[in-house]
């Protein structure tokens, strides 16, 4: 050390430069793990590094790559009962959240789809892709594995005990949501939906036009944006439904 209790600087730098190294070394293990635990073992190197990242990311107090192994387990199990492709199952579970880790620094799109444009990039097939980027609907469900997706990302996510969001939290987040959507005119009904992660307004046809629930639906988007605070996004749905109804007599 310097005289006057300084650390030299030089000497900070090696250390943080070995920190990163293990921490580099400790994400690929953990993605290689992942596969390996799963029975995939010609996955791209870049992937198995995305997935391992996963560890250290949280949703909910849910960790990253545990749920990412229980979505890929339980695709595996769903496959297997509807006489479906495994690997192409467990591949899409596996992958279904790279996009968490990198999505901050790409601009094609939220997790989803920049997920399934990583596994497009790195070789997977094209129904792994697809399964990834539909799996919260943002794109067209064209595969059957992206249902299965969905349906194994809820499950993991909803399970008793894997998240450790308090209720009153859960429950302030949802009439939140639906007091901000509540309040602009035209709407009849709002909906939060997905713990929280999506809300459904349904509006007067009357009184709003086409056009304007389009303008609705970034309005909204843009008060939650500035009046909560949420993990990652909550999908907008403005719903403008017209009905014609007769009666054969």
């Amino acid at each position: 050390m310097i005289a006057d209790g300084r650390i030299h600087p030089g000497r900070i730098e090696e250390v943080v430069e070995k920190a990163k190294k293990e921490i580099e070394n400790k994400i690929k293990e953990e993605g290689e793990k992942a596969a390996f635990d799963l029975g995939i073992h010609d996955m791209h190197p870049e992937l198995l590094k995305l997935v391992g990242k996963l560890k250290y990311r949280t949703s909910f107090g849910q960790n990253g790559l545990q749920h990412t192994k229980e979505v890929a387990q339980l695709m595996g199990f769903m496959a297997s009962q509807l006489g479906l492709d495994t690997k192409i199952a467990i591949r899409a579970g596996l992958l279904h959240d790279i996009g968490k880790v990198v999505s901050q620094e790409m601009e094609e799109g939220t997790h989803a789809i920049v997920g399934g444009t990583l596994a497009r990039k790195y070789g997977e097939p094209e129904d792994v892709a697809k399964a990834v980027e539909s799996h919260h609907e943002e794109v067209e469900m064209t595969t059957v594995y992206g249902v299965l997706v969905c349906a194994a990302d809820a499950i993991s996510a909803a399970r008793p005990g894997a998240r450790a969001e308090t209720l009153e939290t859960y429950v302030k987040r949802l009439e939140s949501l639906e007091k901000i959507s509540n309040s602009f005119k035209g709407v009849e009904k709002s909906f939060a939906m997905q713990a929280g992660r999506e809300i459904r307004i349904v509006v007067d046809p009357e009184k709003i036009n086409d056009d304007e629930s389009i303008v609705m639906a970034r309005d909204i988007r843009k008060r939650i944006e500035e009046e909560m605070e949420y993990p990652g996004q909550i999908k907008v749905i403005v719903v403008r439904e017209t009905r014609a109804i007769e009666y054969a007599k």
